[in-house]
């Protein structure tokens, strides 16, 4: 069953909420993890494909649009048909991928917006009542 983890951010600011999704997909390519990173649309992917490049000047993580390169450790999905994949999701979409648990975990990252904070709530109760294993981790600056 896939484990949920929710990192809750003392931010409030989406931008924060995406540089540390960077973090944490370096930490699971170090680990030996395959990633996946949810996002809503192209132009996101494109965004985040950026950052992943950017976030840290000393860092590089081998990552590609999903389906572009199979030997990338960490892959940015834009709704496309994940397969057989294992490791790690981490969502930074509006709502949950449907697919989520061909994961062995999925991560879900809370800024401090009322509309995020809301979500997650939802998601938190809606896993809970189905009886995932829950984590909750509360990152501060």
């Amino acid at each position: 069953m896939t484990r949920i983890d929710f990192y809750v951010l003392t931010s409030d600011q989406p931008t924060e909420g995406d540089i540390f999704a960077c973090r944490l997909a370096e930490k699971a390519y170090r680990a030996g993890l395959r990633v996946l990173v949810a996002v809503d649309d192209r132009a996101r992917a494109a965004q985040f494909d950026e950052l992943l490049w950017t976030f840290r000047e000393d860092s590089f993580l081998p990552h590609a649009p999903q389906g572009a390169d199979r030997q990338a450790a960490v892959e940015i999905n834009c709704g496309e048909e994940p397969g057989q994949h294992h490791g790690l999701l981490i969502n930074l979409c509006a709502s949950v991928p449907g697919w989520f648990s061909r994961f062995e975990r999925l991560a879900e990252i809370v800024v401090q917006q009322p509309e995020a904070l809301a979500r997650s709530r939802s998601r938190f109760g809606h896993f809970r009542d189905r009886g995932y294993p829950l984590q909750s981790h509360r990152i501060g600056n």
